[in-house]
């Protein structure tokens, strides 16, 4: 890099070399002070025009290997280079003093732009919810990967109703008794599930990969939402997902949700194993008729592609088990999305 010497700085440099120079600034009209190891004085030569500052650049060029700086028409500066790359550069301020040498960025630099931090909007508030900051009607702008929650045509839940009756597929339920562990994840009580249980509809299988609940309903049907609904996800081997939808209704208790609610950690977040096993064909009705129609996940990222089978027969459950999941979520159920000209169909 080059450094830019001014004149009164390039007397103190040629001292410290050991070349005592004595320099008259006509401007100021003082001389320098003389350099403790004496040698001859810098005159000014009158006969060629040359003042004494011009002798002293051409010493301390000559010592210096240095050439003066092209740039420099007053003859005030010199150009340094040195083998490292960087530049020390001496510059006089506005009010003719001299600035602090600062190091000289290098015209390739390039700046990092700070990582983000995943956690999404510029407000830190990337954590979804179904009331408040993070509420349903801004989920798709809180991550870019959320934007399908804003402009997905696609969404789930909708109001089910003029769905056309047809000679629909029964759903093959493979469910046993399985081992489960709980989780409140701080949306909902969800039951996860070790592989075994599985469904077989259009001649593919989905495997039940977890369970967890909705208070009230997040589907209506024909207007009618129900007093929660437990949602059943399936994942197929190609990574498709299938819910299977159970309407819950006050009334009779229901053995199963008892004992998922009898497992309940006592921390959010918190996966406990339970030490008894279920059966989720205790969690079906009799009538296993269903409406069905195409959609996405009811959560972030919503992501659509989803099949959607809602069982038409709803199942009960006690108040005081409807009570237990509402002192945990009073409200967790996101609003109807319009069914967008979606062809709806059910069994008769």
């Amino acid at each position: 890099m080059m450094l830019c010497i001014h004149r009164p700085l390039a007397v103190l440099i040629l001292s410290g070399l050991g070349l005592a120079a004595q320099a008259s600034d006509g401007a100021a009209g003082h001389d320098a002070a003389p350099a403790a190891r004496p040698v001859a004085a810098v005159k000014a030569d009158a006969s060629g025009g040359r003042d004494a500052m011009d002798q002293l650049r051409q010493k301390l060029a000559e010592r210096l290997g240095a050439a003066p700086a092209p740039e420099s028409r007053s003859g005030n500066t010199l150009r340094v280079s040195n083998s490292g790359g960087d530049a020390l550069v001496a510059k006089a301020s506005p009010g003719g003093g001299h600035g602090a040498p600062r190091k000289a960025r290098p015209s390739t630099a390039e700046h990092a732009t700070p990582a983000a931090d995943g956690h999404g909007d510029a407000h830190g508030a990337a954590h979804w919810a179904y009331q408040g900051a993070g509420a349903p009607e801004i989920w798709g702008q809180l991550k870019p990967e959320f934007r399908a929650c804003a402009i997905g045509q696609r969404q789930s839940p909708i109001d089910i109703r003029g769905g056309i009756q047809v000679e629909l597929e029964a759903i093959q339920f493979d469910y046993r008794a399985t081992g489960f562990s709980v989780v409140d994840n701080g949306h909902t009580v969800q039951v996860n599930l070790p592989p075994g249980n599985a469904i077989t509809i259009t001649g593919r299988r989905y495997d039940l990969l977890q369970f967890h609940f909705h208070r009230p309903s997040e589907e209506r049907v024909n207007g009618r939402q129900f007093d929660m609904v437990a949602h059943l996800v399936h994942k197929d081997p190609e990574g498709r997902l299938a819910v299977v939808a159970v309407l819950l209704e006050r009334g009779a208790a229901q053995g199963l949700i008892q004992t998922v609610w009898n497992a309940l950690p006592l921390e959010k977040r918190e996966e406990v194993a339970a030490p008894v096993a279920i059966d989720l064909n205790q969690l079906l009705p009799t009538d296993r008729r269903y409406y069905t129609y195409m959609g996405s996940l009811t959560t972030p990222p919503c992501s659509e592609g989803v099949l959607w089978m809602v069982l038409k027969q709803p199942v009960q459950l006690s108040t005081e088990q409807i009570g237990i999941f509402s002192r945990l979520y009073p409200m967790n159920a996101r609003p109807i999305q319009q069914a967008a000209g979606r062809l709806i169909k059910e069994s008769n």
